[in-house]
């Protein structure tokens, strides 16, 4: 995935300004392809020099008025294509996973505080999505784009879940070895 698609994907739900659009990528796009507000800004002015977007004309032209940005037939055309593209998943790369592995062989003090405060993590960000789950998918709300933002989110939730449940173990599994010790010792 790529953030110009991000954000031609965010500008056809709806038209927005480059600030409108970061404040989105906040609440939503930003969960799984997180972009600061520079890039935003960078891709909006590759995506409107490419023909993919344009911005909308204003009723009254006035000096240091916010740009609102919609996409042309152009941008709908690439985003249609890269849907279609077929793509590999892509391997985890989680340096926690890489400092448990390195504490195997030099030892662990601090990694149950650093795993409990991962734990930590993941369960505010389940309860996040939890809570926009309900709030924004109630069961009456069946329209196709529903059901595939759904699963998008329910992604987010399995994501978390596997991750406090992982943490969860691992925790219990290094308190019963006493991993806070040095092995080489």
């Amino acid at each position: 995935m790529s953030l110009p698609h991000a954000i031609l994907t965010a500008l056809l739900e709806k038209p927005s300004s480059g600030l409108e659009l970061t404040r989105r990528f906040d609440r939503s796009i930003g969960y799984f392809w997180p972009s600061t507000h520079q890039q935003i800004y960078r891709e909006l002015g590759k995506l409107e020099q490419a023909g993919h977007i344009r911005v909308l004309p204003s009723p009254q032209p006035a000096r240091g008025q916010k740009k609102e940005y919609e996409v042309l037939p152009a941008g709908r055309d690439e985003l249609t294509a890269w849907v279609a593209v077929s793509e590999d998943p892509r391997p985890v790369r989680d340096p926690l996973l890489l400092r448990m592995r390195a504490a195997a062989v030099v030892g662990a003090p601090g990694l149950a505080g650093e795993l409990r405060r991962h734990l930590a993590l993941h369960e505010r960000q389940l309860q996040e999505y939890l809570d926009i789950e309900e709030r924004d998918f109630p069961p009456e709300r069946t329209a196709d784009e529903d059901t595939l933002r759904h699963l998008v989110l329910r992604g987010g939730i399995d994501l978390e879940t596997f991750w406090t449940g992982w943490l969860t173990r691992a925790i219990g599994d290094l308190d019963g070895l006493g991993a806070e010790e040095d092995p080489a010792t």
